[in-house]
């Protein structure tokens, strides 16, 4: 399959999303013009003035319900490649459908669109999930693109809306991934575009959406903010913050991942998991500790935990590790590391008066 190449358009969905918004940010410094889906007028204010510099280079659309039979069609229309974001990710959920439903039609429901109208599409690019790949373990196990998550899906056909919302959320990732292939692998052979699926873990760093406050953060901004930057950890006991923690990426290198996934002809066909390492909410308060000045958080100062007690303690185990060699291979990304990471976010939350 030909990879993308500029000058190009490139349609994202769920543009004001945490992490795609970042996503449109490096395509447009990188020469792509783009447009992208929001579900209303009113989220779209935010990415046009964001923007604004990129005149027609940078346009948003309206699609308000992403689960209706159709909804990108008009979208799709004359772009090359498709950075397909959009999937609910919250805490919150009863009915498991609630989560699974969005997920699977919003995803298999682009791939509709662009088999119909996306006579000009070369790639498709899908943010899936490590929660797609992960199973919960009592003993420390690697985990790589060949591993599905069949676990949660199984928890969440015994239990249904009695299932822990993690595993209604995971399960509502590995549905739209499976159903995102097995689409793919129907049609491949009549369209002129490939599929590629990115899989990162926990996604932290600074946010360029709209959040006027961190109450309107997305849940893993949020769970930093609560864990790093308020100065009793939101009442976490030190315990917790030594003990709980799995695999990260920063945003922007997620983004990267995204822009390099439609540039790199091998990515094609391909599912990638992106990490750029573990973590426990320890070692990110002993980073922030770190920083010098000190950051001047409205909150009043950093907790400090149990200083040492994370990553490199003798009796930290880490259950969850990722076998991040595909990604080295085929896209060559550079992550960001956990100090500047945790620097350039604690320094977001100042600039916002946080």
């Amino acid at each position: 399959m030909p990879t993308v190449q500029l000058p190009c358009k490139v349609l994202v969905s769920g543009a004001n999303g945490y992490i795609a918004v970042w996503v449109v940010r490096t395509l447009l410094e990188k020469g792509y013009s783009v447009r992208g889906t929001v579900r209303s007028e009113e989220k779209a204010v935010h990415l046009r003035q964001l923007f604004s510099s990129y005149g027609d280079k940078h346009e948003v659309v309206v699609v308000e319900d992403i689960t209706k039979e159709g909804a990108f069609d008009e979208a799709v229309k004359g772009v090359d490649a498709i950075e397909h974001t959009a999937s609910p990710f919250h805490m919150n959920a009863d009915d498991p459908d609630e989560l699974i439903i969005p997920a699977v039609n919003g995803t298999v429901g682009m791939l509709k669109s662009a088999l119909k109208y996306g006579q000009s599409v070369k790639r498709i690019v899908v943010t899936s999930s490590g929660a797609a790949v992960l199973r919960d373990t009592t003993t420390p196990s690697t985990f790589s693109e060949l591993n599905w998550n069949e676990q949660c899906l199984e928890i969440v056909r015994e239990k249904g809306r009695e299932a822990p919302n993690m595993m209604k959320y995971r399960a509502s990732k590995t549905l739209a991934e499976k159903a995102a292939w097995e689409f793919w692998n129907k049609h491949k052979a009549s369209v002129g575009w490939d599929l590629t699926v990115l899989n990162p873990p926990y996604v932290f760093g600074p946010a360029i959406n709209e959040a006027t406050a961190p109450s309107g953060l997305g849940t893993s901004s949020k769970l930093f903010y609560n864990y790093v930057a308020q100065p009793n950890s939101s009442g976490a006991t030190n315990e917790f913050l030594a003990s709980f923690g799995t695999t990260w990426i920063d945003v922007r290198d997620l983004a990267e991942a995204h822009v390099i996934s439609l540039e790199k002809e091998a990515a094609g066909g391909e599912r990638i998991i992106v990490s750029a390492g573990l973590w426990k909410w320890q070692d990110f308060i002993d980073v922030a500790n770190t920083i010098s000045p000190p950051p001047k958080l409205a909150t009043g100062g950093l907790p400090k935990g149990n200083p040492g007690a994370g990553t490199g303690h003798p009796s930290t185990v880490h259950f969850l590790q990722y076998d991040t060699s595909k990604a080295a291979r085929i896209l060559g990304l550079k992550y960001r590391t956990m100090a500047e990471m945790t620097r350039d976010t604690l320094a977001d939350y100042e600039a916002k008066g946080w």
